[in-house]
């Protein structure tokens, strides 16, 4: 299995790397708008993913202990190449996923919806994602909810990109 790879690769993953945000811990803010997203999509897991060059990586995780899984496994992989929030109803009758091992083996996700997060300069760095072991469809409101909170990730993510570039300012000028 394989994952697509945007166009524009080389770029996203510069900008990825602008945000320093890559293994760093969890923090509250996430985590609220991680749980919101599985509370109003009424789904057990939910996930701000960040897509590296060679894994996915979760900067806020409902319902799973992993950390990180191979890029080549991610759905949202998938969702970074589109703009619009990625929804598979049942994974076992979409032909990407079908053969998938956390289809076909545990965790045997069925359900998958996952939001792009873009930053301002239009690269997608991730997703914010909901997943059910059971297949299921989500309402107009519950997906409005998903790209609104999705929003939300990367206005957090900018906070931080911004207030690194100030600091950074700050200490080459009094430096």
């Amino acid at each position: 299995m394989t994952a697509p790879t945007p166009d524009n690769e080389t770029e996203r993953l510069a900008a990825l790397r602008e945000y320093q945000i890559l293994d760093t811990t969890a923090e509250a803010a996430y985590d609220d708008l991680t749980r919101l997203a599985a509370d109003i999509c009424g789904t057990p897991i939910a996930l701000v993913t960040l897509i590296d060059a060679d894994r996915q990586w979760f900067k806020s995780k409902v319902g799973v202990d992993m950390t990180e899984s191979p890029r080549e496994l991610a759905f949202c992989a998938h969702t970074i190449c589109g703009r619009g929030t990625l929804v598979v109803e049942d994974a076992t009758r979409d032909e990407r996923f079908a053969n998938h091992p956390f289809v076909t083996g545990g965790p045997q996700l069925r359900f998958y919806a996952g939001s792009p997060l873009v930053n301002p300069e239009g690269q997608a760095l991730g997703s914010l994602c909901v997943l059910d072991l059971h297949p299921r469809r989500l309402t107009a409101d519950q997906m409005e909810s998903l790209a609104a909170l999705s929003r939300q990730v990367m206005v957090l993510l900018e906070y931080g990109r911004v207030s690194k570039r100030l600091a950074a300012a700050l200490e080459a000028k009094q430096g």
